[in-house]
């Protein structure tokens, strides 16, 4: 078993190049950069206190609840009255375009449906927070889960449909 202290060091560049591919491939329209995002990860993970991490997947599927945790409340800090509201921020550059994935509403439904998921399944709710907001694939949360990856896809196919469902509500 390693600690938060010695996993990080460990693992800092494969952080970044997760958060780095959230950030970048969904979207967020969030006001964190990828260095932002894994470092408050890992205060985050340090204030929780001495936390034992069997290893890299265990690690890495923690990270991915604080990742949520980071993102969802940077946008509701964003949204807040004092930073200006529902004032809607462009970014200028030649890749905004490309870089218009999932908004802001739609995060903050996901969260809320992952909230309420996790009362009636907390695994297919940990399998959707792995994927969606820190990008692992099947085999990755599959060992970080103790599951095959196809065991993952159909847990995966499982929640989108169940999400979709709580998301209509």
């Amino acid at each position: 078993m390693a600690s938060v202290d010695e996993l990080l060091p460990i693992l800092y560049e494969e952080l970044r190049q997760l958060a780095r591919a959230r950030l970048a491939s969904g979207g967020r329209n969030v006001t964190l950069d990828t260095t932002a995002l894994v470092h408050e990860s890992f205060l985050r993970l340090q204030k929780a206190g001495h936390i034992e991490l069997a290893d890299r997947e265990h690690f890495l599927a923690y990270a991915a609840s604080t990742m949520r945790s980071i993102v969802v409340d940077a946008i509701r800090r964003g949204r807040s009255e004092r930073h200006g509201g529902d004032v809607v921020h462009v970014t200028l550059g030649t890749r905004a375009a490309d870089e218009l994935g999932a908004s802001e509403e739609e995060i903050l439904e996901v969260h809320s449906a992952l909230d309420f998921l996790a009362k009636v399944n907390p695994r297919l709710a940990q399998v959707v927070e792995m994927r969606y907001f820190l990008g692992l694939g099947d085999e990755e949360i599959g060992s970080a889960l103790g599951a095959s990856g196809r065991t993952i896809r159909r847990e995966w196919e499982r929640a989108r449909l169940l999400l979709a469902s709580i998301m209509e509500r």
